[in-house]
């Protein structure tokens, strides 16, 4: 039986996905578990595998197609079996590309004979926006409209005008054309439809530092990793996350969703951007593995090769710029997640102990908190529960 390829949602809040390359030829057989092709989020590009044997047949996307997630872009065979006629919809049977067990398929009906094909991000902006879809051709696939051609739209210019698409590949030279765009639509639909408050702590690392320097020789021993600061701040943070579930919730047109699973996604710096990879279940990982995992992340991220499962499901996110000597900052959130914790340096600071002046290794934690899911009193509470394990990693 045929199995079609569609592309995968690999993110929880992702509409579509543009196809980097095949790494597989048409006509060429495909084992269940090799690396079947390459999609470009805005956070990292990810090879896909294939989850079923067969020969690849029936592509119908080639690299820098952008296409809507859960649309067929080719077919698995078996020896002699023809691939299945052209579908304007997902199909209903398996997907060979295996995606995040979380992220749901949107449901996608073909269009009317005659009306614009649209994505239903750029249907959303569309309606944001007062565009009206009708006088548009869109930019992707068999002319579907896509949240760019929306963009384009509500300032005035035309996304096939030349100059406009002359404008745009220049001012993306040196990045990514596809993660630039993206971080810029995400962070903007973020920063302008998530109602942000902020709650800060400066908290005393003196016994972070001293954990660390406990734990690190034998991890090193027996993992052959070192032990960073953000590795024991991830274990904080996810066992204090259990106590405080709005924070480890996502806000849904339905409702608010509070996740079960702690997975802890941290923002990592690479050439020209920033991806978020995650540690999943942080708040039961042993820290030598952790530290394994985060090592491992960060090497794939620079490389530009996260799986699918590195990026997937995250209900909470870390941005770490102590390294950079950052006193403190303020981060944006990642929807749909509720909260990001924006965590600075430590560095010594002169500070009141028992009523007398004392030098103390201080470092500031601001998070950032949609107000939808979490009220003011909840955010205290959790900052005031983080800065006391801090202060007694231990417990």
């Amino acid at each position: 039986m045929a199995i079609s390829v569609v592309m995968p949602a690999l993110e929880m809040a992702q509409d579509s996905g543009k196809l980097v390359s095949w790494l597989k030829q048409e006509g060429e057989s495909v084992r269940k578990g090799e690396m079947l092709l390459e999609v470009e989020t805005d956070k990292a590009v990810v090879e896909v595998e294939a989850s079923a044997d067969g020969i690849l047949a029936g592509v119908t996307a080639k690299p820098g197609d952008v296409v809507q997630v859960g649309h067929t872009i080719a077919w698995l065979v078996q020896p002699g079996e023809a691939p299945p006629a052209a579908v304007s919809q997902p199909a209903a049977v398996a997907s060979a590309a295996v995606a995040s067990p979380m992220a749901a398929v949107p449901s996608v009906s073909a269009p009317a004979r005659g009306a614009a094909r649209i994505s239903p991000k750029a249907r959303r902006l569309a309606q944001e926006k007062g565009v009206d879809i009708s006088r548009l051709t869109g930019s992707g696939p068999g002319g579907e409209i896509l949240a760019d051609d929306i963009l384009a739209a509500a300032k005035g210019s035309d996304p096939g005008d030349t100059a406009t698409q002359h404008l745009e590949s220049t001012h993306h030279r040196g990045l990514t054309p596809t993660i630039g765009r993206l971080m810029a639509e995400r962070t903007t639909q973020s920063w302008t439809t998530v109602p942000h408050f902020f709650v800060t702590r400066d908290v005393d690392a003196s016994a972070l530092n001293e954990a660390r320097e406990r734990l690190l020789p034998a991890i090193e021993r027996s993992h052959r990793v070192k032990v960073t600061h953000t590795d024991l701040l991830v274990a904080i943070v996810a066992r204090t996350l259990g106590k405080h579930p709005r924070l480890n919730a996502s806000w849904t047109p339905d409702g608010i969703v509070q996740h079960d699973q702690m997975n802890i996604a941290l923002a990592i710096g690479v050439e020209n951007a920033v991806v978020t990879a995650v540690i999943p279940n942080a708040d039961r990982a042993a820290l030598g593995d952790m530290a394994v995992r985060r090592r491992e992340l960060a090497e794939r991220a620079q490389a530009g090769r996260l799986q699918p499962a590195d990026i997937a499901n995250a209900t909470f996110t870390i941005s770490n710029l102590g390294m950079f000597e950052v006193d403190a900052f303020t981060a944006i959130i990642v929807p749909p997640q509720a909260a990001i914790l924006a965590v600075g340096a430590i560095a010594e600071r002169v500070v009141a102990v028992n009523g007398q002046p004392a030098v103390r290794p201080m470092m500031s934690l601001t998070v950032s908190c949609d107000h939808r899911v979490v009220d003011g009193v909840r955010a205290a509470e959790f900052m005031r529960d983080l800065a006391s394990a801090i202060r007694s990693p231990q417990l």
